[in-house]
């Protein structure tokens, strides 16, 4: 029992001189930090004060056109990589279009369906395809989507949007279709 009671004293006194020694000299307010333009930000102006103003422009996603189709019309599909169920940045356009969409109108609902290519067993397809329309469906959510107006459902690799065993059909099967009714 001494000893237990002695090695923890040994550990903590050990943490104690590891922090004591990690005091930084540098004073936080003299370190340049740069901007993406290479101009040190903070930097005293003509008039001797710092400028402070942001160079960061607002974005407007309901001027954005559609990235998969025409302005004003909604994108069905939202594609994924090989083996993966992460929601692209690519598609956070057409997610929050269906969700302003959905939620303008609380009697409109979704149907997400997930789709995998033809690699992998069924049983693992399935469960792929399900994970890729809950992800999708966890999007929408994130924005206000309420969790009655939308459905996850899973197809895996039993309705391909193109038949084949090249990278191309693949990267087509990899998917979630949206549906709106």
């Amino acid at each position: 029992m001494k000893f237990r009671t002695a090695s923890s004293m040994l550990v903590a006194a050990c943490m104690l001189a590891v922090l004591a020694g990690c005091g930084s000299s540098v004073k936080l307010d003299e370190t340049p930090v740069e901007s993406r333009t290479g101009t040190p930000v903070g930097q005293v102006g003509a008039q001797g004060g710092r400028t402070s103003q942001s160079q960061v422009s607002p974005v407007d996603l309901s001027a954005q056109q559609n990235p998969n189709g025409a302005a004003g019309q909604l994108a069905r599909v939202v594609y994924f990589d090989f083996d993966s169920y992460v929601v692209k940045d690519e598609y956070a356009p057409t997610i929050a279009s269906y969700a302003r969409s959905l939620a303008g109108n609380a009697q409109r609902r979704l149907t997400i369906e997930g789709h995998a290519d033809d690699r992998g067993g069924r049983e693992y397809n399935l469960a792929l395809g399900q994970k890729r329309a809950e992800a999708v469906r966890k999007s929408l959510e994130l924005l206000g989507v309420k969790e009655n107006q939308m459905e996850a459902v899973s197809y895996g690799e039993e309705r391909p949007a193109m038949q084949g065993a090249s990278e191309e059909a693949w990267a087509k099967n990899r998917r979630a279709e949206l549906n709106l009714r």
